[in-house]
């Protein structure tokens, strides 16, 4: 069969009236940009990209306050000027940044909203495991020619695209429109994303799950009972054994879910409980959820569906739970079960 490309799939959904030619041209564009950011992680030491952003006695932090790595820095640089001029956006967000990036008044300007976190598991990247970049469209309200961050709110379900790519072995592109997610692959010999896998699945059964366990004593109740009764293995209640992944790189471990199976946790914990979870909502937990979800799988906050959340801020942040369909159903029953129980 001869290979699909990115640009002859984007030109088939387009057919399809999946999408228009503006939210075309904004995917090729970031998908452009996500090549040069794997030029410069590639490079590594030799690129002079490794470390920590800004000074020995000044180390630059983020909206977040999370010291940011070179790359982030460079990362974030390369998405905002590849989507500045090409008149397909209104507006973009970034993970990086407090407030939306403008689109310059000399350029023409679209209707769409990009949000992005431009290199996700940065902490990995100076021991060379795989980080890769999160990115989600929206699409701006009618009538708002500069968006503000309000205009971005938008729940999950409103999202046009979704997407990751991945820095590893290989550079990996996984791309959703609601029609489903696919897996596109970088041949860098030709310097073109090839669709690998069309209509990924994950199966609804697993034996693997991912989190960190050195939070544990920090989790509710209800995360205890579940994870206590996965690592009681045949003997527990479950009745079998599970394994267990960390890699700590949100991109790498969503991945191996979207490849084999799996489920990744991010529970709500002691240490976190008053910024409301560990994960951003905007830049990935609502891209990763509508991956997911389009893959088969199921993604909530351990409460509630993730794409149902009514953001409230910018840098809002969620517990997250998602893959493999039957477990993470099991884990949200828990906590609502424990909730019921309470009130």
């Amino acid at each position: 069969m001869k290979p699909v490309s990115l640009i002859q799939f984007l030109i088939e959904e387009r057919r399809a009236g999946h999408i228009n030619a503006e939210l075309s041209l904004l995917i090729e564009v970031v998908a452009r940009a996500c090549k040069r950011i794997g030029v410069a992680t590639g490079k590594g030491a030799l690129g002079g990209v490794l470390g920590m952003a800004g000074t020995a006695d000044s180390i630059s932090m983020n909206i977040q306050g999370e010291a940011q790595k070179k790359l982030d820095v460079i990362s974030n640089e390369i998405l905002l000027e590849a989507n500045a001029w090409g008149g397909h956006l209104a507006a973009c967000a970034s993970e990086e940044m407090e407030d939306p990036q403008q689109i310059p008044d000399g350029y023409p300007k679209g209707q769409h909203l990009l949000l992005f976190d431009p290199l996700d598991g940065s902490s990995n990247i100076d021991v060379n495991i795989s980080v890769g970049t999160i990115f989600s469209v929206l699409r701006c309200p009618d009538g708002i020619t500069e968006p503000k961050a309000e205009h971005f709110l938008q729940p999950g379900t409103t999202q046009l695209a979704a997407g990751y790519v991945v820095y590893g072995p290989s550079t990996l592109l996984v791309l959703t429109f609601g029609h489903g997610s696919h897996e596109f692959t970088l041949d860098r010999e030709i310097g073109s994303f090839i669709l690998s896998r069309r209509d990924i699945r994950i199966p609804e059964a697993t034996g693997e799950f991912a989190i960190n366990m050195s939070n544990q004593r920090h989790w509710e109740a209800p995360m205890q009972r579940y994870i206590g009764e996965l690592l009681a293995g045949k003997e527990g209640p479950r009745g079998r054994d599970f394994n267990m992944r960390w890699v700590a790189s949100m991109v790498a471990d969503v991945h191996r879910i979207v490849t084999r199976g799996g489920v990744f946790y991010y529970p709500l914990d002691a240490k976190i409980a008053k910024q409301g979870g560990k994960l951003r909502i905007m830049y990935e937990a609502n891209p990763m959820a509508f991956i997911v979800e389009q893959a088969g799988g199921a993604a909530t906050t351990g409460r509630e569906r993730i794409m149902e959340v009514q953001p409230t801020g910018l840098h809002q942040r969620v517990p997250v739970f998602l893959g493999s369909k039957q477990e993470v159903e099991l884990a949200t029953h828990y906590h609502r079960e424990a909730d019921g129980a309470q009130s």
